[in-house]
Formats: C-alpha cells, sequence, structure tokens
C-alpha cells in the first residue's frame, strides 16, 4: 500500500471503472429484456383487441372449429331471416354494440364484430356471404389470427331446422401459433355457441308466435 493520494485515486479509478464495465453488459441484456418483454405485452394486448394480425405463411398450422349442431324448433327460412337480417337488414339496438355494417352487396357484407373477453373487447372484421335459404359463409379478414373459414348449414328437419357449424382457424409461427391458436379457437367457438343459442332461442319464440295467429 502507498501513502500518495494520487496512486490511491488512480487505482480506487481503476478500480470503478472495472466494476462499470463489469455490470454494463448485464445491465444492457435487462435493458433489452424489459423492451422485449414490453414488447410482447403490447403485441399480445393488440392480438387480443384484433388490431394486430400475424400472417407471415410460415409454420401455418390449422385448428377444426367446431362441428356444432342445433336442433331448432322453427322453420328454416326464419332461422335464416334471423341469421341474416342484422346484416342485410338493420341491426337491432342490442346487437349494435355487437356488430357493425361496414360495406354492404345484395348478398356479401363486410362487417365488424365486437366481442368482450373478460376486459378485453376484441374487434374482428369479416365478410359474411348468404346463399339463402341454406348456407352462411364468413371468411375473417383482420382479427387476432390470419385465417377463419366458418360456414353455417341449414337442413329442413321435419318442420324444423338443422343448424351445423364448422369451421377452420389457421395460426403461423408453429407451436407458439398452435398455442395461440387454441385459446383463440376455444373463445372464438364459445362465442359462437352463444350467438346461435341467442338466434335458437329468437327463432323458437318466433315460430310459436307465427302458429298462434
Amino acid at each position: 500500500m502507498t501513502n500518495d493520494p494520487a496512486v490511491e485515486l488512480r487505482a480506487d479509478g481503476h478500480d470503478l471503472r472495472a466494476v462499470i464495465e463489469s455490470r454494463t453488459p448485464l445491465r444492457r441484456r435487462l435493458l433489452a429484456a424489459g423492451v422485449v418483454g414490453g414488447v410482447g405485452l403490447g403485441a399480445y394486448g393488440l392480438l387480443a383487441r384484433g388490431s394486430l394480425t400475424v400472417d407471415l405463411g410460415l409454420g401455418r398450422s390449422i385448428r377444426p372449429l367446431g362441428p356444432l349442431t342445433w336442433r331448432i324448433d322453427a322453420p328454416r327460412d326464419l332461422v335464416f331471416d334471423l341469421i341474416s337480417a342484422p346484416y342485410l337488414g338493420r341491426p337491432t339496438r342490442a346487437l349494435q354494440t355487437k356488430l357493425r355494417v361496414l360495406e354492404r352487396g345484395a348478398d356479401l357484407v363486410l362487417a365488424e364484430h365486437y366481442t368482450r373477453v373478460g376486459p378485453i373487447l376484441t374487434t374482428t372484421v369479416e365478410t359474411v356471404r348468404f346463399e339463402p335459404p341454406h348456407s352462411v359463409y364468413f371468411r375473417l379478414v383482420r382479427g387476432p389470427v390470419p385465417l377463419v373459414l366458418e360456414r353455417f348449414e341449414l337442413h329442413d328437419a321435419g318442420g324444423g331446422t338443422t343448424l351445423e357449424y364448422t369451421g377452420r382457424l389457421g395460426t403461423d409461427l408453429w407451436g407458439l401459433g398452435r398455442w395461440w391458436g387454441a385459446r383463440v379457437g376455444a373463445r372464438w367457438e364459445a362465442a359462437v355457441q352463444g350467438s346461435l343459442d341467442a338466434v335458437q332461442a329468437e327463432a323458437e319464440r318466433a315460430s310459436r308466435l307465427r302458429s298462434q295467429r
């Protein structure tokens, strides 16, 4: 040890720089991890809201939607009219919080759909094509996954209607995409189930009123 203050200052300064330099890579890694984590959380939120669609065409996985089936005690034309009315006509006040028609043609519309999942309001944009009185087709344009194709088939069944739902949901990025597709697919099917349960209840109510006239 020396009693020269200048030597001690140089030694201390050298030690301090060494400590700083040794910690800088760690600080940079922590900062980078924080930035990536923040971006990841932000992207997750955008994906969940339907504001960001990851469509890379890499590692594409396809998950089936359905099949789901309803046996509805109402004529097929009545059930078809109830499904198509919010798109081809004017949606009721209750449905105005769930969908908005952006463009409308004779048998094809472009519509936004709003679905609340917990605290998140998911917005999807889809084309909806009608083939009365037996088929309705949905194709995703923008949403939380790059591909959704859906088909609703209506069949006469002894004065009632059998409504069958099938579809496909596609995601990219291999295992990560399959994980995301499983989460989205389960909620997508639950939303379809809830919507068609409501259609069934309304169709059967309207059919009973019609028969009483």
